[in-house]
């Protein structure tokens, strides 16, 4: 079998260098032994855990792609994205999240990322997709490639919202956790932010979608399938 070639058309000389990103550990260890089955086709060479050390690392690390989780504590895989695609664009994203939500498919892809896929990809299909990206093409679980095909043919698909835009990946994080019922105290938690932060973010999506209270926000998150 010949190898796989990169963009420019030159022959790869080596397995294509993986960055892992997701907040569980148990999940990292997982994919790395997945991959490490075809460890003359992938080399995993770094993994990161939240947002900070993710943007540590890949800026040390420089891999051909990072496999990058959507939801991450301090700021998620879309504010990776917005600081690094920039400086890295040689660099190739590809999302692995359990989130196959439309807002969170479209806003990575907006966000930079070359391809999103599903963590109930199997090993094969995954190492696939880490190779075709690298190589330059777009890769996505199946039933996600509507949503993309979409949002970027302007359509007035239900799943994509322009309010929806106007708000931050972490806003959108606390938007969802608030519409599922978590005090604010959880939300910290969950997110690894102070209360107040949590308070300020909350402010910050009643006013830009034009809205007063909780109920108001859970019924409109709700209506749009964001729960």
């Amino acid at each position: 079998m010949s190898e796989p070639n990169d963009p420019s058309g030159e022959a790869r000389t080596g397995p294509v260098r993986v960055v892992l990103v997701d907040d569980h550990a148990m999940f990292r260890t997982g994919v790395r032994a997945e991959l490490s089955q075809s460890s003359d086709t992938v080399d995993v060479v770094g993994e990161a855990a939240d947002t900070a050390e993710a943007i540590k690392v890949i800026s040390q690390l420089r891999p051909e792609v990072v496999l990058l989780d959507v939801h991450l504590p301090g700021g998620g895989g879309g504010e990776v994205l917005r600081q690094l695609h920039p400086e890295v664009p040689d660099v190739k994203f590809l999302a692995l999240s359990v989130s196959d939500a439309a807002e969170d498919v479209i806003g990575t892809i907006r966000a930079g990322a070359r391809g999103y896929v599903t963590k109930t990809i199997t090993g094969d299909d995954l190492v696939g997709a880490i190779v075709r990206v690298a190589d330059g093409d777009a890769v996505f679980s199946p039933r996600l490639a509507g949503f993309v095909l979409d949002a970027f043919a302007g359509s007035e698909a239900p799943s994509v919202d322009d309010d929806l835009d106007r708000l931050t990946q972490r806003e959108r994080e606390v938007l969802r956790l608030i519409a599922r019922g978590y005090a604010y105290k959880e939300i910290a938690k969950e997110l690894f932010i102070s209360v107040k932060t949590v308070e300020t973010h909350v402010s910050a999506v009643l006013r830009k979608l034009q809205l007063s209270n909780r109920y108001e926000l859970t019924r409109w998150a709700t209506d749009r399938r964001l729960i």
